[in-house]
């Protein structure tokens, strides 16, 4: 019953990896840049939910309203920060996109505080009883939100116009240029996607916790960069494993060595060890 519980753990853990990390990797794999700044969107997209639901006693106000607005920063954030360099080597975006992330974080500990803000109503804050495992009402609707939107994710990359140029644009920009597919709207659209997935995830962990602070994104932009590279850069299907991988290895390493190491530490300990045998990442093409 413990591993069972602890796997559920981990999965619940996963699935907001997963919605942060894949995200981070349709960036990588549209533009091969490591784009640390998601995170501030990421924190940016639970600064809005919680400000509007708490003046409007609306969750779902706010989360209607964060989520495309998050998506419109993160246009924004290719067109000023990004497109401009894109000619350059990729350190210099990655330097670039390091240096937005620390002015957001200094941004949001300036204008709210250093100490966060809470839902005035605390939601879904009860257990639900699944037969024999107990789960919060916030735990289990992440794990419905990020199977529902992978899920969408998926049909739009496989089943509409828009997906088949973004794969074309991803193989071969080149390629998809001279056959007529508009690369810059297929960036766009991937930025506005990418940040709203950050800013689900971000909204989800916010309910769960009734917290929302300046560095909230530290720590899972560290993890999902190390996720994205475990998983294959570029390799969304490897990033979705490695983070449901990571959660669960969080769940039973607190258990079994938490007296040793607190979680994050054991995710990190598991990505370096892995990282060392394979650095090209577990599922990343031969």
């Amino acid at each position: 019953m413990l591993q069972l519980e602890l796997t559920i753990q981990g999965l619940i853990n996963g699935s907001m990896y997963a919605l942060m990390a894949v995200g981070l990797t349709l960036v990588y794999g549209l533009l091969r840049i490591l784009h640390v700044a998601h995170a501030g969107l990421y924190t940016l997209g639970a600064y809005i939910a919680v400000l509007i639901a708490n003046a409007s006693g609306s969750l779902l106000l706010g989360a209607a309203v964060a989520i495309p607005a998050v998506g419109l920063a993160g246009m924004a954030v290719y067109r000023l920060l990004y497109e401009p360099i894109l000619d350059r080597p990729p350190y210099v975006a990655l330097i670039a996109s390091i240096g937005l992330f620390i002015v957001m974080e200094e941004a949001y500990r300036l204008v709210f505080g250093p100490y966060g803000e809470t839902f005035s109503t605390p939601y879904l804050a009860g257990r639900l009883a699944i037969g024999p495992i107990g789960a919060k009402g916030a735990e289990v609707l992440m794990v419905i939100a990020a199977f529902g939107l992978l899920t969408l994710l998926a049909l739009l990359a496989r089943r509409t116009r828009f997906g088949v140029a973004w794969r074309a644009t991803v193989s071969d920009p080149a390629m998809a240029r001279s056959f007529g597919v508009d690369t810059i709207k297929v960036r766009y659209v991937n930025f506005f996607v990418a940040s709203g997935l950050a800013a689900s995830a971000a909204i989800l962990v916010a309910v769960l916790n009734n917290l929302v602070e300046p560095t909230m994104g530290s720590v899972p932009s560290y993890k999902t960069l190390a996720i994205i590279v475990l998983g294959g850069l570029g390799n969304v299907a490897g990033t979705l494993a490695a983070s449901l991988a990571l959660g669960v290895i969080e769940a039973f390493g607190t258990i079994y060595i938490g007296h040793l190491l607190d979680r994050d530490a054991i995710a990190f300990l598991f990505l370096v060890l892995v990282l060392m045998i394979r650095p090209q990442g577990l599922f990343a093409a031969k």
